[in-house]
C-alpha cells in the first residue's frame, strides 16, 4: 500500500476550493487511509494526522504529506477511554484554529466473529468499536457549529479480507450498524449545516462490479464530498470495493 502511494503518479488538484482547508485525518496506517492524506495534501490544506501505528513508515507518510500541505501537524495512538479520545479531539481541532473536515478510518476484524454467541453480540461489538469515532465525530461537529463552519465528517471502516463465510456476515452487520449511525448523526446536525457520511467495507464478493469503490475512487469520493459538488449529500453510505 505504501509503495503504491510512494510510486504513484501525483494528481493535479481538482477542488480549487479546498485549499487552506483544515482537515482532520484519523486512524492512519501503512496500509490505511495514506491516499487520502495524500490528495489532501496535494490540495493544500492544513493537514491532522492521527497514526493508530508507530515506525518509520508512518515517518515516511508524514514526511510525503509535508511536502504538499501547507501545514501538517501529527499526532500518535490515542486510547479508547472517553477522556483520552476527547482530550485528542480537544488537541486535534486546536492545531489550526478548528476544523472543517474529519475523515475517520476504523479498522474492524470478523476474526473473533464465530466465537459471539450472537447478532446481538455482534452488534454490541461492532458498536463498542464505532464508538470512538462517534465521540470525535459528535465533538468536532461541535466545535464546528460553535464556529459556524459548513463542515463535512467521513467515517470509513475497513476489514481486511473477502467477503466471505463469517467475514461477509460481519461486515453486513458493520454495513448496516454505520448506516444506522450516519442517519442518526445527519439528521442530529442537519441544521447545523454539518453533513455526515460513511464508506462501509464491501458485503458480496462481486462488490467491484456492481459499482463499489476501489482504493483511489475513496480518496476523489473524499475530495468530491468536501467539495462544493458534494454540499447536498449527507446521512449517505457508500460501499468499498476491498481492504483500504
Amino acid at each position: 500500500m505504501l509503495m503504491s502511494v510512494l510510486d504513484g503518479a501525483r494528481l493535479a488538484p481538482a477542488y480549487p476550493r479546498i485549499a487552506g482547508k483544515r482537515v482532520l485525518i484519523t486512524g492512519l496506517t501503512s496500509r490505511c487511509g495514506v491516499d487520502v492524506a495524500r490528495v489532501f495534501a496535494e490540495h493544500k490544506t492544513r493537514l491532522v494526522l492521527q497514526f493508530a501505528e508507530t515506525g518509520q513508515e508512518m515517518h515516511t507518510v508524514a514526511e510525503i504529506v509535508a511536502q504538499d500541505a501547507l501545514e501538517v501537524s501529527a499526532f500518535g495512538r490515542v486510547g479508547p477511554q472517553t477522556d483520552e479520545v476527547v482530550r485528542f479531539a480537544r488537541d486535534a481541532v486546536k492545531a489550526f484554529g478548528g476544523v472543517d473536515l474529519v475523515i475517520n478510518f476504523v479498522q474492524l476484524s470478523a476474526q473473533n466473529a464465530n466465537q459471539l454467541a450472537s447478532v446481538d453480540a455482534i452488534e454490541r461489538t461492532i458498536a463498542e468499536r464505532l464508538a470512538v469515532p462517534c465521540l470525535l465525530s459528535k465533538i468536532a461537529a461541535n466545535r464546528m457549529s460553535l464556529a459556524w463552519t459548513e463542515g463535512l465528517i467521513l467515517n470509513i471502516a475497513t476489514l481486511p479480507g473477502a467477503p466471505h463465510g463469517a467475514n461477509q456476515a460481519f461486515a453486513a452487520v458493520v454495513k448496516s450498524t454505520l448506516a444506522a449511525m450516519t442517519r442518526s448523526l445527519a439528521s442530529e446536525w442537519a441544521d447545523k449545516a454539518i453533513r455526515f457520511n460513511a464508506i462501509a467495507p464491501p458485503t458480496w464478493p462481486s462488490a467491484l462490479d456492481r459499482g463499489a469503490l476501489a482504493e483511489a475512487e475513496m480518496a476523489e469520493l473524499a475530495l468530491e464530498l468536501a467539495s462544493g459538488r458534494g454540499k447536498t449529500l449527507s446521512g449517505c453510505l457508500f460501499e468499498s470495493a476491498g481492504e483500504i
